[in-house]
């Protein structure tokens, strides 16, 4: 599709809109189709233009990787989106294990750091990875606390 024809059929749709008939919602819905395709088209005509250096530091934009994944256009596969995701986050993380099937994507520590929390890492992960759903941090043991002598009663003290 063109500039013009799309141009043409957004006009149209917007006009559509304009009469608020019971058609709005289809022409709305048309409307929102017809710029998904101009972008898409685009957009695939971009990506393969652009040389291997530029389009790995354009994956690293959340933007960029939302559109290309809208459009199935990106080039990296869940676990290496994943990668790219969790490597934007301030505190090291790595994937501890994903179900497809429920979309959880386990995270387990790397580092100790300042505490990156489950709705931070799924703020990022829904722009690379949006087939991760939830997140679930694994929690560190507790450690245990060894004195150099045995605790006193309470009487002794």
């Amino acid at each position: 599709m063109t500039a013009e024809q799309t141009g043409l059929r957004i006009q149209q749709a917007l006009d559509a809109l304009a009469d608020s008939g019971a058609d709005a919602e289809r022409a709305g819905e048309q409307l929102v189709r017809d710029l998904m395709e101009f972008y898409g088209q685009g957009l695939a005509r971009l990506v393969p233009a652009l040389p291997p250096p530029a389009l790995d530091r354009m994956l690293d934009d959340p933007v960029v990787a939302g559109l290309l994944l809208l459009h199935d256009l990106h080039p990296e596969d869940l676990p290496a989106r994943i990668e790219r995701a969790l490597a934007a986050l301030p505190e090291r993380v790595e994937a501890a294990g994903f179900d497809p099937a429920t979309g959880v994507l386990r995270l387990r520590r790397t580092a100790t750091g300042c505490g990156c929390g489950e709705q931070e890492a799924q703020a990022v992960l829904a722009c690379h990875a949006p087939e991760v759903t939830a997140v679930e941090l694994e929690r560190a043991p507790q450690l245990l606390q060894i004195g150099t002598r045995p605790p006193q009663p309470a009487e002794a003290r």
